[in-house]
């Protein structure tokens, strides 16, 4: 489904409820499954979350996760260490392109039981679940963060905890942070320290109640509303000042984009200040937050400013290649765009074309990214459904505030 969003001169202020944190209840969800009593408050509606859930559920051989790249990373490890279990994971076309070789290598160091179904390196794969004594691995630092989350979250699990052993700099550091802490939360300790993450194994019981903030890539699209506003003011729950999320970033990197963050009980609201000039964000590193990248350059060109994003690399596989798909939906809006392997940059402009269909490329943050452009020209997204990945209220979320949608 294509969706018109017309021009809109203002939006109404407002306050809004972001569902739960997809990357903290993807972690969650593999906890809660290694150990039942756990219980999980304001858990994400995103279509991630859900498939991730019958994927755990499930009872059958084949288990098909669509698109959701969480859920393959996490489970690829999860029935890796099921003993006895059989499994053949498998996703999308988009899915079955992108890697998993670093993953399937760092369990296999360890003994477990993996073979590729068609190309090596890729889904789907066909997994025997064991449970390995070793408990020591290696692998190279600057990979998704979501390959290493995967060995943390079962590591607890092994008869003899995990050790690994990180080569190089690290990436994403925010969600290997994140991961720690809620471990922590759940009650199973773990240190990371000069580029080795050690998890003992638990033997104890675990019944804790444990609480999903709400997401904060979510809140990126309403930084960029304000940003490409007049005067709103949006209220978001619920968020905490001391957050797991590296996304939380937004607060720093948009008030230089003319957007004040006021914490408040649980709840975050957005408020215009009066910036009338704005500086371009020229070496912004966005290699602990690479989600935000979409949303921060399409708030540039919305404001008619530069900007330079560097620690871009995963993006190239994630939904679709992310930098390519930015540089080519700009460039139609009348934008100029340089891309590299890992970084993006975007010339100032006051150019804007009216009435551009944005492909979104089955990616959900391309949808979301664009569409507070509204505030500057007319524009259709196409496939506007593909939000529901992450954030399945996002477009009536949009019409509470004013937009008008058709």
């Amino acid at each position: 489904m294509n969706l018109k969003l017309q021009q809109v001169s203002a939006i109404k202020s407002g306050a809004l409820q972001i569902t739960g944190s997809k990357s903290e209840t993807n972690r969650l969800l593999i906890l809660q499954a290694l150990y039942p009593n756990i219980k999980i408050e304001n858990v994400s509606n995103s279509d991630d979350s859900v498939l991730m859930q019958r994927a755990l559920a499930s009872t059958d051989e084949t288990v098909d996760i669509h698109h959701a790249g969480t859920a393959m990373r996490f489970l690829t490890a999860y029935f890796a260490l099921k003993e006895g279990r059989k499994t053949t994971l498998t996703g999308s076309k988009r899915m079955q392109e992108r890697p998993i070789k670093i993953l399937v290598d760092a369990l296999q160091q360890l003994g477990c039981d993996i073979q590729y179904e068609k190309e090596e390196g890729y889904p789907p794969i066909n997994i025997l679940g064991t449970k390995p004594e070793a408990n020591k691995v290696e692998l190279q630092a600057n990979v998704s963060s979501q390959y290493i989350s995967a060995l943390m979250l079962m590591a607890s699990s092994l008869p003899n905890g995990l050790e690994i052993a990180l080569k190089g700099k690290v990436t994403s550091v925010p969600y290997i942070n994140m991961t720690l802490s809620l471990l922590e939360d759940v009650g199973i300790k773990g240190a990371f320290k000069d580029n080795v993450i050690t998890i003992p194994e638990n033997k104890n019981d675990i019944d804790n109640t444990i609480v999903v903030e709400s997401d904060w890539s979510s809140a990126s699209y309403f930084y960029s509303i304000v940003a490409l506003s007049q005067n709103a003011e949006i209220t978001l729950g619920s968020y905490k000042k001391r957050s797991y999320q590296g996304d939380s970033s937004l607060a720093t990197i948009y008030k230089n984009l003319g957007v004040e963050t006021v914490f408040g009980d649980h709840t975050v609201t957005l408020k215009k200040n009066n910036i009338t000039n704005y500086e371009a964000l020229h070496g912004l590193d966005l290699s602990n937050s690479p989600d935000i990248a979409q949303t921060i350059a399409v708030t540039c060109f919305g404001l008619g400013i530069s900007c330079y994003l560097t620690g871009l690399h995963t993006l190239k596989i994630k939904e679709t290649d992310r930098l390519e798909a930015l540089k080519t939906e700009i460039e139609k809006l009348g934008g100029e765009v340089e891309i590299t392997e890992d970084s993006l940059r975007l010339a100032a402009s006051n150019r804007m074309e009216k009435d551009i269909l944005i492909g979104t490329y089955h990616d959900h943050r391309m949808a979301m990214a664009f569409a507070p452009l509204a505030l500057r020209t007319s524009l259709s997204i196409e496939d506007a459904d593909v939000v529901s990945k992450s954030y399945p209220d996002f477009w009536r979320d949009l019409e509470k505030l004013g937009f008008a949608l058709g």
